[in-house]
This record gives structure tokens, sequence and C-alpha cells, in this order.
């Protein structure tokens, strides 16, 4: 079974990103558990827990479904110590969000070094990072998400994400996203059957399979290797059909959630269903 969605809102609280989601024919969904945009938020009421959790239910959308994004501000390989703890904090806020909603993983990028400290302990950082907010929680995944690779944003090769999660003490609570359009732009040319076969044997030689736990599926406005994040609807930009078709008829991205971020959140309804009907041919 495959559980395809997108990132919906969540205006006037999480209990509405679950019927956000029904409402484009999603069996699954990502959200912000705040504003993305500010270090903090008012907490959770418990009518906002309750309700996320009974429409969820309503809409039987399962919590393995279900994969909320982390606030953009967020650098969790922060190369200035105040600064690190400031993203670590708000970091652990979001953890204890998911708690509370019954969420069973968070998705983030991989911190930036900003040009101040070498690739080796960004890396490490965000290791670190990961491991003090794992000490502190329970039952929540931290999914690494593969980037571009913009700027001195890492994570867009595999190894950059096969090294944080070699420096993660419990390697069952993490796991990886990958973004198909960021896999383009960092230079993995899944457009081609040949292309997709590559990649993702090469994923599962240096990162392993068994990690992935969600993908975002977009095209890309950008080309092969442009280290430039634009996302595109799909079967609209460089990179064509051919994965999302591989994708849907491929066992391995069973019951994971499969998540449109493209940019017309209008013609969502019918990237689900053509992706749906994908997986029937």
């Amino acid at each position: 079974m495959k559980y395809i969605g997108a990132h919906v809102s969540a205006a006037g609280g999480v209990e509405n990103a679950p019927v956000n989601a029904h409402g484009i024919g999603a069996n699954g969904f990502a959200f912000f558990t705040k504003n993305q945009r500010q270090w903090s938020a008012k907490p959770l009421t418990d009518e906002n827990i309750e309700n996320f959790k009974k429409n969820c239910d309503q809409y039987g959308i399962s919590m393995d479904a279900v994969i909320p994004h982390d606030s953009y501000l967020i650098n969790i390989g922060h190369p200035e110590k105040d600064k690190l703890q400031k993203s670590r904090n708000a970091f652990l806020d979001e953890f204890r969000r998911c708690e509370q909603l019954g969420v069973k993983m968070i998705n983030f990028h991989p911190g930036s070094h900003l040009n101040k400290i070498k690739e080796a302990e960004c890396l490490k950082r965000n290791a670190e990072s990961i491991n003090w907010i794992l000490n502190q929680t329970e039952g929540v995944t931290a999914v690494i998400e593969n980037t571009a690779g913009q700027g001195t944003n890492l994570g867009y090769r595999f190894e950059h994400i096969a090294e944080i999660i070699d420096l993660v003490d419990d390697k069952e609570r993490v796991g990886v996203c990958i973004d198909t359009a960021h896999a383009f732009a960092g230079g993995y040319d899944i457009s081609t059957k040949e292309g997709f076969r590559q990649t993702f044997d090469e994923f599962d030689s240096i990162i392993g399979f068994g990690y992935l736990k969600a993908m975002h599926l977009n095209d890309s406005r950008k080309e092969l290797g442009s280290r430039v994040d634009r996302h595109e609807t799909l079967g609209n930009g460089l990179i064509g059909w051919t994965p999302f078709e591989q994708i849907m008829k491929d066992s391995r991205f069973d019951k994971i959630p499969l998540i449109l971020e493209t940019p017309d959140p209008d013609g969502w309804p019918e990237e689900i269903n053509k992706l749906n009907s994908l997986s029937d041919k």
C-alpha cells in the first residue's frame, strides 16, 4: 500500500491538517506543527491534540503516513555555540509536539556549515544534536532529508547522511527522507529507469533501504547537478514521470509517506490521482 499525500496547511490549528489532506484525496500528509518561520509558538492545547487524533482516525489516516517538517530556522549543525543551542532547543520543542500528537516521525534538513567550520565538524554536530534530542524524547524518529546542496547546506550526497547516521547512538530512531528534486539537483540522475535504479542501488549500498522512512515527490525546474532547489509540478520539470512511475510500482516504497511539495496546491488532487493510476499499469 502506498501512502500518498502533500504538505498541507495547518492554519487555524494542527487539527485542520488531516482535514485538508482528506480534502485532496490523500491518505497521508506532511505539515508544520507550528509557524515554520518563528522560533517559538504557543503550546498545543488539549483540544488541538484531541481533535488532531480524532480527525486522523475519522479519515483513516495512519500515523505511519504522517510526517511533520521542522522549522526552516533550525540549523542543528550551526558553527556558533549559542545559535546551535537555540536550534537544538527549538528542535526539541518540535519533537515534544510530535510526542503530544502521537506522531512517529519528524523530517528535517541537515545543518549548514556557513563556511565557518569544516564539513566533517558540521556533520558531527548534526549527529550530536540528534543524540541530545533523542535522549530527552521517546517514540519519535529523526528523519534526515537530503538537500539540493544550495549554499553551504550539507546532505546533498548520500555519504553525508550516512556519516550522520553512523554517529547517532540510537539507530532505531533515525531515518531518511529522499526528495526527488533535491536528489536530481544534487547530481543523482533519476530521470531514466537506469539512472533511478543506479541511484537507489547507491542509496542502499551507502545508507541502506531500511533507513528510508519517507519521500518528497517533486519535479525540478533546475538542471541535474545544479545544486539549486526549485520544485516543479510532476511531469512539468526536467525529471519527468519516469521515477514516479518506478516508485509507484516498487514495493520498497510501500507504507511510507510519499509527500508532494509541488508548487500548485490546486493541482494536488490531480497529481495524487495520477500517481495512484501509475501503480495499476
